[in-house]
């Protein structure tokens, strides 16, 4: 799919477009459809679509067919093939589409346009048809396609009754032998349904049986010599009903250019009369085309948008502006406005009428589009990355005969280098002579549209007592974009405003806002916190009692130890162990013997805690320094 399309939304009204055809062909050729760059042919598709909306609102829908198939049947017959019943009540279908399409076309002859007279290249082949019609029904061969025929069909209706009438007979005189009262069809024989018990009484040939083995299907002797007259016959009919449908294929063969040709006509009826449909379906207007670089819209709107709240858009540029730069509030309605620009007058440029009450368009050599942030992850492009890569690209294809549309221009960056971006830009487009819509919400640039020749402010207008954007374009003059009254909407208190505008404009610059009914703070929201686990106090007063020295057991291994360090804050002590030391949670011990009991009041634990290595060395610290040495603890 095109990039640009994708952009503008074209691909949607194509979509949109594809639901009011018919046929394979009119649907690829939607599909293919780009803007068209010979003047005399767009003017010729513009008369078509005027032409086909004129028809269709005084004369009413043509009725054309999808031709589904069709040029497969064609092939066939060509080659020699056979088309069965089915495939010939197609051809007839089709056939009578031809004639209902000329008919309507001869009556719109009097509305005089020129669209109505295709109905001249129209073959209507009545022998064909006619003769499809007479020697076909339901899909089949009619008895009354031929006399042969009918006798065939009459002699074997005559030889199945009396077949039915001798096993009828033979069942009524070997009552007692049937398990039923009724004869059967088995496998292309009339059978009588015999108890296995009675088999040898009736003189027939077994043809079936039933699951349970328990019924015979027997085909009487007198029925059976009945059996090969009836197969002769069926033979018979099958070669005459071959030889009509050989006949009737032929006749398609004979017929084959005449209905290529019509389908050709069909299918370009079909594209132009879809065109009719989707300006009725938009409401659209035939627009003027020129290449005076001069584009007016008068009510225009976005083709895609609901047309009861969608806002009509005033544009013109051309005739010494160049260029148009479009500020104004966030969600004002920016980019839908240039989008609806660049996409009318693409519609306009295939061949379609455009969503407007009234509209002027000038041919463009190609569309230029920057919209969205274009970010790809996938190729570590930022967002203003991104841009700069569009816009460069944009720059080596534009010329003075190319629409250029550009949202936000120079953001995503440092605001003064992107300013000073973005004039570049604006520069360079006046350069090249293209036509070009760009939004933006740097006031240096508003500043620069203002003094520089060809080039005008607009603004989106904004209703500041609501605080709702009204989506309505103005020329001619610049706009705010109103953050901080759209700030305040959604609930900005008012000192976070003030401080912002002062940040931003200075103090003096703050008076000029009022912000009565901004609210005076944030609400906090209750939401969840990081809870930090806290030991029971209960638990912690128990945990206190552990004092250095206190022979304790340590569980699960119930292995004896003594109490080196006391309880921390999170609850955990250390207990010298058998030729370790190991931190554990005080619930995870029992006090055995309280140190006081165990040493003397002043004893020292360095004995028991510390290595000899480690008492030697301190002793000599507290003496003097001691360089190198360091006391490791255990």
């Amino acid at each position: 799919m095109n990039s640009i399309e994708y952009i503008l939304e074209f691909d949607k009204v194509k979509e949109k477009w594809m639901e009011f055809t018919y046929t394979e062909w009119a649907k690829e050729e939607i599909g293919n459809t780009v803007p068209i760059m010979e003047e005399s042919k767009l003017l010729a598709r513009q008369r078509d679509t005027s032409e086909a909306r004129i028809l269709l609102e005084k004369g009413g829908t043509p009725p054309l067919v999808s031709l589904e198939g069709m040029m497969e049947l064609i092939d066939i017959a060509e080659k020699g093939g056979c088309l069965m019943g089915q495939q010939l009540e197609q051809i007839e279908i089709i056939l009578v589409a031809v004639k209902r399409l000329k008919d309507y076309l001869n009556r719109c002859k009097q509305f005089e346009v020129s669209l109505a007279y295709y109905g001249e290249n129209l073959e209507e082949l009545e022998d064909v048809k006619e003769m499809i019609h007479l020697q076909i029904r339901n899909g089949a061969v009619d008895s009354n396609a031929s006399k042969l025929l009918k006798s065939l069909r009459a002699d074997i209706e005559k030889a199945e009754r009396k077949m039915r009438e001798k096993a009828e007979l033979v069942m009524k005189s070997h009552k007692e032998c049937m398990s039923d009262s009724f004869s059967t069809m088995r496998n292309g024989h009339i059978c009588i349904p015999v108890k296995k018990e009675y088999k040898f009484k009736i003189s027939g040939s077994v043809i079936d049986k039933s699951s349970t083995g328990n019924t015979l299907f027997i085909e009487p002797a007198s029925v059976a010599k009945y059996y090969e007259e009836l197969q002769l016959l069926k033979i018979d009919e099958e070669n005459e009903e071959r030889r009509i449908l050989y006949s009737l294929t032929a006749m398609v063969a004979d017929a084959a250019e005449g209905m290529k040709g019509n389908a050709k006509v069909i299918e370009k009826l079909d594209f132009i009369f879809s065109k009719g449909k989707l300006s009725m379906e938009f409401d659209g207007v035939e627009p003027k085309i020129n290449v005076d670089r001069r584009i007016v819209l008068k009510d225009g709107r976005h083709p895609l948008m609901d047309k009861s709240i969608c806002v009509p858009l005033q544009f013109e540029i051309g005739d010494r502006i160049q260029g148009i730069v479009i500020t104004g509030p966030n969600t004002g309605g920016k980019t839908v406005a240039i989008k609806t620009v660049a996409l009318n007058c693409m519609m306009a440029q295939c061949g379609l009428h455009v969503a407007c009450r009234e509209a002027e368009i000038c041919m463009n050599s190609n569309f230029l589009c920057d919209i969205g942030d274009g970010q790809n992850i996938s190729e570590n492009l930022s967002t203003f990355s991104a841009h700069i890569t569009n816009v460069l690209d944009i720059l080596k294809k534009v010329n003075k005969d190319s629409l250029v549309i550009m949202d936000e221009l120079g953001s995503g960056t440092d605001p003064t280098e992107g300013m000073g971006i973005a004039i570049a830009i604006l520069q360079e487009l006046k350069k090249s002579g293209a036509l070009f819509l760009v939004t933006t919400h740097y006031p240096e640039v508003k500043q620069y549209a203002e003094q520089e020749e060809g080039i005008l402010n607009a603004r989106m207008t904004f209703d500041k007592e609501s605080l709702r954007p009204l989506y309505q374009l103005v020329l001619g003059e610049a706009g705010e974009s109103c953050a901080f009254y759209i700030a305040q909407k959604l609930g900005m208190p008012a000192t976070m405003l003030e401080c912002a505008i002062q940040a931003a404009y200075g103090q003096e610059r703050a008076k000029g806002y009022n912000f009565q009914n901004a609210s005076k703070e944030i609400k906090k929201e209750t939401t969840l916190t990081v809870k930090k686990k806290k030991i029971p106090k209960k638990s912690l007063e128990q945990a206190m009692k552990y004092q250095r020295g206190d022979s304790v057991m340590v569980y699960p291994d119930k292995k004896i130890g003594i109490v080196c360090e006391t309880v921390n804050e999170k609850g955990v002590l250390r207990v010298q162990l058998q030729g370790k030391k190991i931190w554990i949670n005080h619930k995870r011990v029992k006090l055995l013997v309280a140190a006081e009991e165990l040493y003397p009041e002043d004893y020292d634990f360095s004995i028991i805690f510390d290595s000899v290595e480690n008492r030697k060395l301190r002793h000599k610290m507290e003496r003097k320094y001691v360089e190198g040495e360091e006391i490791v603890e255990l």
